[in-house]
């Protein structure tokens, strides 16, 4: 699809996965639904799959892997803020900024004792246009 399509069930179903913390499931739905698009939209949903594994790698133990994730999805969620295709770009860099805050200022330290924080666990917060409702 040449642009995004805010009515398709897998962008519905991996947002909600998403906020719903399951973030290995949420990986799998928006990829199959990224890998239909061919449009300049199609980064920012990269930048959040890869925000959805660094959070798994993150709750799972994998520091390093949640690390190089984050970093990677700033790049690619960065261009599309503050907003675009329904999707509150700038909070979401905030939260996840908050949650991996500990994480990255100690990555050069000890961060094997660092946790994921699930009181600081972003949420994706989505508005279409206009004339739709919203889907999360």
């Amino acid at each position: 699809m040449t642009a995004p399509d805010f009515n398709d069930s897998r962008l519905a179903h991996g947002i909600q996965l998403f906020n719903d913390g399951e973030f290995f499931e949420c990986h799998d739905v928006l990829e199959e639904y990224w890998s239909d698009l061919y449009c300049p939209e199609r980064t920012l949903f990269q930048g959040l799959i890869q925000a959805a594994v660094a959070l798994f790698h993150f709750e799972e133990g994998n520091r390093g892997g949640a690390l190089r994730m984050y970093r990677s999805c700033r790049v690619y969620l960065s261009p599309f803020a503050p907003q675009t295709a329904g999707i509150d770009v700038s909070s979401l860099l905030v939260d996840l900024d908050a949650c991996f805050s500990e994480l990255s200022e100690r990555c050069h330290s000890s961060p094997d004792d660092v946790q994921l924080n699930r009181d600081l666990i972003p949420k994706i917060r989505f508005q279409p246009p206009e004339d739709e409702q919203p889907l999360v």
